[in-house]
């Protein structure tokens, strides 16, 4: 299957999630791209959003070299492994942590986020991406909103490889993926536009749908 954008992305998940979808479930988007899929999603079926933001953890000489990801309450996940490989100190982890959940309460405040995650207790809570590949930071989101106590854990993406959604239906109650294909690269090879997201479209998106 391939996607036209991530607006009809999140049309055809909207389609899948409205069978079992309640009335006050909560949407919680990852940005960048996410928010458009996430949006989409929320104005068809009349839903609250918000945003839950990981982040990838770089080494501390390497930041292209995920060692974790993290999201904005610290929920962290680690590749142990890889840190006892490189020698990464204690002190060195706990930095680079502390750099990211920094850089994710700035990115919360600049897209107008956190309203309503905190009303999440005893709610549906449907987490959504334009699409996962490696699956890393999306199992720290979803282990971080499993924190906020939610009746139900769903997540919501158009597409992943098959052994990323068997990693991700172990933290959630219910996956909707709509495509799992058996050669898969990249997320974008699946949309014929796959444009960057900007934080001005995060920005308005929240903006518009703040009231939701």
């Amino acid at each position: 299957m391939i996607f036209r954008d991530r607006a009809e992305a999140g049309r055809k998940l909207a389609e899948e999630l409205a069978g079992f979808i309640e009335r006050d479930a909560l949407v919680l988007a990852v940005p960048r791209g996410g928010v458009v899929i996430a949006a989409e999603i929320v104005r068809l079926l009349n839903l609250s959003i918000d945003l839950i933001i990981p982040r990838k953890i770089g080494a501390p000489h390497n930041p292209e070299v995920a060692i974790g990801a993290v999201t904005q309450d610290g929920t962290t996940l680690l590749d142990q492994r890889l840190i006892e490989l490189l020698g990464i100190s204690r002190g060195e982890l706990e930095d680079r942590v502390s750099g990211a959940v920094d850089e994710i309460r700035r990115r919360m405040a600049l897209y107008g986020a956190g309203r309503n995650i905190g009303k999440s207790e005893g709610r549906q809570l449907i987490v959504v991406d334009d699409g996962v590949a490696t699956g890393y930071t999306m199992q720290a989101s979803l282990r971080s909103a499993r924190g906020y106590g939610p009746k139900e854990l769903v997540v919501a993406i158009p597409v992943a490889p098959r052994d990323t959604l068997g990693l991700l239906e172990k933290e959630v109650e219910r996956a909707v993926c709509l495509t799992v294909p058996e050669d898969f690269y990249a997320v974008g090879q699946f949309y014929e536009s796959f444009e960057q997201t900007e934080d001005e479209e995060v920005i308005e998106i929240m903006r518009e749908l703040s009231g939701q």
